[in-house]
């Protein structure tokens, strides 16, 4: 793992290094192989010149930050990723989570590759190609998705900070199958403007980073706020493992990974109860006439496929035509039995500090299982669904998570996922914290 933005701080403060010397072994790391298909613009120059004029009291001082390809940068196209965007013209500010990365001294390397329009779990990109897993050089394995060139760029060394979204998990996923942090704050701290949505309702702006620690910084210049956990010990917290529908189908590996992660975490001290949460019963009635992504995208697609739908990645088209078929009643009472549900859910964590569960339950599939083609849909949307499926119960929840990497040296990435409902924040990032240090010594 390469150094956290914290450690290279402290470097620069020291002397050792600076902000120069730093954003050259970023952009290295950007042109490396490893890097190939991770970014769809680059901007090394303009990230040469914030580097050199930041402040280096400011809380990113000078070091490299990039963006998801769906974010506004003035003067900028912003594609999400797809062709049919290309030449719309440009923003004419940057987003406001752009600018305060920027104004927090950090420095924009360049616009990260995505799932089109955020429309999936997987990271493939039949337009610009798949970004290859970091954890592994030999095997081009999926990176995550849909924020996949984020999660790249920071486990390569190209960004310390990844800025994504996540509407059902997709700053999470990719953390995971790539080995690094990502936190979905809860939804309306973080302004989702100048950003392409998937779902007016569940999208979230966040960020991947290499530590926990980081993590709260990216979170505080996001949000504007400031993170003051509770001061309790590991001992003191009271843990929750879910029974139902998180451990469905986890594979050995994932399997393994999290029981060792419960039992380091046990020996720490924490309090740690297995839990059956019976709302999730009620998921997939819920979702039966597609949850909000697709209603929601499709109303801000229709005209754009009417004229370019021919251009679309056809996964992503198919998922967005499904939401032309719901009733505005179907709408109205999924937004109401939403409601009811987070009230319901709320009620059963109640005297819980978070929640422990893999991340995903499986690790990074080949990028051949499920690169573009027909004859490969079916593994490709099975897939995505296992991905998709712990996750974005925390979006429905309309609450907030971490990702923290918990397998052992020399396996393949594995995520335990920290989480509770909307603004317990500060706690479960707290907690994550903890939690990672305990698993690292």
């Amino acid at each position: 793992m390469h150094p956290d933005l914290h450690a290279t701080r402290l470097a620069i403060e020291a002397g050792t290094s600076d902000a120069r010397t730093e954003i050259e072994h970023a952009i290295a790391a950007a042109q490396s192989p490893a890097n190939r298909h991770t970014f769809t613009r680059t901007l090394f120059d303009e990230a040469r010149r914030e580097a050199a004029a930041a402040d280096r009291a400011r809380p990113l001082a000078g070091l490299a930050f990039s963006i998801k390809d769906l974010f506004d940068v003035a003067n900028q196209p912003t594609p999400a990723g797809s062709v049919v965007l290309a030449h719309a013209p440009a923003a004419t500010a940057d987003a406001p989570a752009v600018a305060r990365l920027r104004a927090a001294g950090g420095a924009l390397i360049g616009r990260t590759n995505m799932t089109e329009f955020a429309f999936s779990g997987v990271g493939v990109n039949p337009h610009h190609g798949t970004p290859a897993n970091a954890a592994d050089p030999v095997t081009p394995r999926i990176p995550g998705g849909s924020s996949s060139g984020a999660a790249v760029s920071v486990a390569t060394g190209a960004a310390f900070i990844g800025l994504g979204s996540d509407t059902g998990g997709s700053i999470r996923i990719p953390a995971a199958l790539n080995g690094i942090v990502g936190f979905k704050s809860t939804a309306r701290l973080v302004p989702t403007d100048g950003a392409i949505p998937l779902s007016t309702t569940l999208d979230t702006v966040c960020a991947m980073t290499r530590s926990v620690r980081d993590a709260v910084t990216a979170h505080e210049v996001l949000a504007g706020r400031r993170v003051t956990p509770a001061d309790k010990p590991l001992s003191a917290r009271r843990l929750a493992v879910v029974q139902n529908i998180f451990l469905d189908e986890v594979e050995p590996a994932v399997a393994r990974a999290f029981d060792a992660a419960l039992a380091t975490l046990r020996a720490a001290g924490a309090q740690i109860k297995e839990i059956t949460l019976s709302p999730l019963a009620d998921l997939p009635a819920l979702n039966a006439t597609g949850g909000f992504s697709a209603p929601e995208a499709y109303a801000w697609h229709r005209l754009l496929l009417e004229r370019s739908g021919a251009g679309y990645d056809p996964r992503v088209a198919q998922r967005i035509l499904k939401g032309a078929t719901m009733k505005a009643y179907e709408y109205l009472d999924l937004a109401r039995a939403r409601h009811a549900w987070i009230a319901r859910m709320e009620a059963a964590l109640q005297g819980f500090d978070a929640v422990l569960s893999p991340t995903v339950p499986i690790t990074a599939p080949a990028i051949a299982s499920v690169a573009p083609g027909a004859e490969r849909d079916a593994e490709f949307f099975r897939v995505n669904g296992l991905l998709l499926r712990n996750p974005s119960v925390i979006n429905m929840l309309d609450g907030c998570a971490v990702s923290i990497p918990c397998q052992a040296p020399g396996d393949a990435p594995v995520g335990l996922m920290l989480w509770h409902a909307s603004l317990h924040d500060d706690a479960v990032l707290a907690i994550a914290a903890q939690a990672e240090r305990a698993l690292q010594q």
